[in-house]
């Protein structure tokens, strides 16, 4: 497996100022009060007991995600950014991520967060659509939206926008337009996601009511070749399925992170982590309620509930899931666990799902667009 000493620490703050219908995420109404301010210091107590765990590292990236995580005072988040420097060594070129709405109020604090050690901002516009906007329940409107792109421009040294496509009704033509638009505002990092239903959410609920009816899979082919179209002819490359950077430099470090093999601590209600200890890579999953995680971190100095010791296979699994949505794909030593047959591979590579390299995965354009059954035959 690909672990090096390389590590990323990923802070999940699971307040929100209202929840989106789409999201399946761990989240929460913030109703203020002197919880958050306890969970801030929760976390920061356990990255220290972690640090116990994984050793000496070169700290990578830091990504405070949520939630929103720019709901929290910019003060605790440069506590929590201070702590993570001073138990791990942190690259010269260390990156950190705030995920961010794009509400006047939050842009208004940008500078703070910025001052706080955070040099890249993960800004939520999913669209520039005043009518989408509300479908997707945002408490954002396009001028906003804009307004918040370009205050995070001046605050911040990166700037990447997430951007949802695939609602119903959307043409390929309309969302070109749009896409268009977002490119304009000087991102150098675009993650366009298509829209999912996803299971225990409201928008799940709208689609058993007959509420609305999401495209079919023609029509969200159509729209996910119109977003490799008009990135790439804006020059941006397409390193991951749903991430496009205009250079190398401009790539997310935190995600690589996760898609190519290396640990991660998770810190915060609910966060994942994956921890090498003596060649063994172990699973760590915190407590999901707020109050919870408080609690076990006060009990035992730690704020995961679950760990689990992955088996060669299960580790092999994970690293061609994750791998295998890189451009790059995965060095076939990573998943050597699975015991891929040489002619299943070329079998793949014959239908054109798959790249004719010895030493890696990787699926091909049209490999991308039947990923997940790709990586399901693969991982048989």
């Amino acid at each position: 497996m690909t672990t090096g000493l390389k590590l990323g620490v990923y802070i999940h703050w699971p307040y929100c100022a209202r929840i989106c219908p789409y999201c399946d995420f761990n989240v929460f109404k913030d109703r203020g009060g002197e919880q958050p301010a306890s969970l801030a210091r929760a976390i920061v107590a356990d990255l220290e007991a972690q640090a116990a765990l994984t050793g000496p590292r070169e700290l990578t990236s830091v990504f405070l995600g949520g939630g929103t995580p720019s709901l929290m005072d910019p003060a605790w988040a440069g506590e929590m950014i201070a702590a993570a420097r001073r138990l791990w060594s942190p690259a010269a070129d260390l990156e950190v991520t705030l995920e961010a709405n794009p509400t006047d109020a939050e842009a208004a604090r940008f500078a703070g967060f910025a001052d706080a050690g955070v040099n890249r901002l993960s800004l939520g516009l999913q669209s520039l659509d005043d009518e989408a906007l509300r479908f997707l329940g945002r408490n954002h409107d396009a001028a906003i939206a804009i307004r918040a792109a370009k205050a995070a421009s001046k605050a911040f040294t990166r700037l990447s926008i997430d951007m949802i496509y695939a609602r119903p009704g959307q043409t390929p033509q309309a969302w070109a337009e749009e896409l268009q638009a977002a490119l304009d505002l000087g991102a150098e990092h675009v993650s366009p996601y298509q829209l999912t239903i996803e299971a225990g959410t409201a928008f799940d609920r709208a689609v058993r009511r007959g509420t609305f009816t999401p495209p079919d899979v023609d029509v969200g082919a159509d729209l996910f070749d119109t977003t490799q179209r008009v990135l790439e002819a804006a020059g941006f490359e397409a390193y991951e399925v749903s991430n496009h950077a205009r250079s190398v430099a401009a790539r997310s470090r935190h995600n690589l992170i996760y898609w190519q093999g290396h640990d991660y601590v998770g810190a915060g209600p609910g966060a994942h982590g994956r921890i090498t200890e003596a060649r063994v890579r172990q699973a760590t999953h915190a407590a999901a309620r707020p109050a919870d995680y408080i609690a076990r971190v006060a009990e035992t100095g730690l704020g995961f509930t679950e760990r689990e010791a992955l088996s060669p296979r299960e580790a092999a699994q994970e690293r061609l899931l994750s791998g295998l949505r890189l451009s790059d794909g995965v060095p076939l030593a990573d998943v050597a666990a699975l015991a891929i047959a040489p002619h299943r591979i070329a079998e793949f590579v014959d239908l054109g799902l798959l790249a004719d390299d010895p030493q890696r995965l990787r699926a091909t354009a049209s490999g991308r667009l039947v990923l997940d059954r790709l990586t399901q035959e693969l991982a048989l």
